[in-house]
């Protein structure tokens, strides 16, 4: 009995698509809602062209979605960890090493996001997805 009920990968899978998706989109509502004009000037000032900026709607939204409903789930998985990287490359480079005021790591937040899009990317969508367990991206 106990196996039956807690030995059930599609349905971890599932779990950490809803969370790692779907916290994630709150981001990319964010960024719709109030703007996200501040990362084309973070991209020039590391000589990146600012029409990347728009990626952000790809990496947080469109991504989030797609891992949600378990469609193209590896792909959008790595597009959300790139996102995660650029992040991390833009604006948080400087607390790479660094703790906050509780003891914990100053990017754990981004750390969470960026693997576990990673642990998405090579786990997969599972059986309780759109696009299934078959097929090259999920």
């Amino acid at each position: 009995m106990f196996d039956r009920v807690f030995n059930n990968p599609d349905l971890g899978k599932l779990l950490l698509r809803l969370s790692v998706g779907g916290l994630m989109l709150f981001h990319g509502i964010f960024k719709l809602q109030h703007g996200y004009g501040f990362i084309e000037k973070m991209l020039v000032k590391v000589n990146l062209p600012d029409y990347m900026s728009h990626g952000i709607l790809v990496g947080e939204i469109l991504a989030p979605v797609m891992i949600v409903f378990g469609f193209n789930t590896r792909l959008a998985a790595l597009l959300e960890a790139f996102v995660m990287v650029m992040a991390v490359y833009l604006v948080h480079m400087g607390d790479l090493a660094s703790f906050n005021d509780h003891g914990g790591y100053a990017l754990e937040l981004q750390a969470l996001y960026l693997f576990g899009s990673l642990a998405i990317l090579f786990l997969g969508a599972g059986r309780y997805s759109l696009g299934g367990s078959n097929g090259r991206w999920n």
